[in-house]
């Protein structure tokens, strides 16, 4: 059994935040899988189906990102899952809008949604870091993931997410690199050979 986990902040004021888009791919997940609607659950909200032949929960924590800890362990404590079959999906400064990178393990670089979950569950899990790009200087980060995505990131987000959606299983395969293979090309399609000029 597998558990993605979708960071955000609860509530219709942040829904469409950049904080919020681990809650964004979560539904993206839960709808393209025909997953049943949530359920109020864990401190969060919790959907099960099923991945190819793997058992999957998706759990978005209503504990506000700081506490998202407290409802993965919850869950974790519930069904004992191992760190390794936690994935957690979650907003990145560090990466520019569009790119996406996963990793296993190490630090959580001051995520407070991260800082929460290694204090429950430690730092074993992988985490799916969604790109939202830095605002520049450290005093304007908190305005900056509070702060709801702009028109223009549709055209790069909603094939990023529906790229992950439709891959996730690949991480549950444990092949991560073609998983972010995949949503890069989706995100920026390779150009075509035929494009290029005849120069002749």
């Amino acid at each position: 059994m597998f558990l993605v986990v979708g960071l955000g902040n609860p509530g219709e004021k942040y829904a469409r935040n950049r904080h919020n888009i681990g809650f964004m791919a979560a539904d993206e997940i839960v709808r393209r899988h025909s997953f049943p609607s949530y359920r109020a659950k864990f401190q969060g909200e919790l959907s099960e189906g099923k991945i190819g032949t793997d058992k999957v929960l998706v759990l978005k924590p209503q504990t506000f990102m700081n506490e998202s800890g407290r409802s993965v362990n919850e869950v974790v404590t519930f069904y004992k899952i191992a760190p390794e079959n936690i994935i957690v999906l979650h907003d990145e400064l560090d990466l520019a809008p569009g790119k996406l990178r996963v990793k296993r393990g190490g630090g959580h670089a001051g995520h407070n949604g991260l800082r929460s979950i290694h204090a429950h569950v430690g730092e074993g899990y992988a985490r799916v870091r969604l790109g939202i790009g830095h605002p520049g200087s450290k005093d304007r980060v908190t305005g900056h993931v509070l702060k709801d995505f702009a028109k223009a990131d549709q055209d790069w987000m909603v094939p990023q997410l529906d790229a992950v959606a439709d891959n996730i299983d690949l991480i549950l395969d444990g092949r991560d690199s073609d998983f972010m293979t995949r949503v890069a090309q989706a995100v920026k399609p390779p150009r075509s050979s035929n494009n290029k000029k005849d120069d002749s």
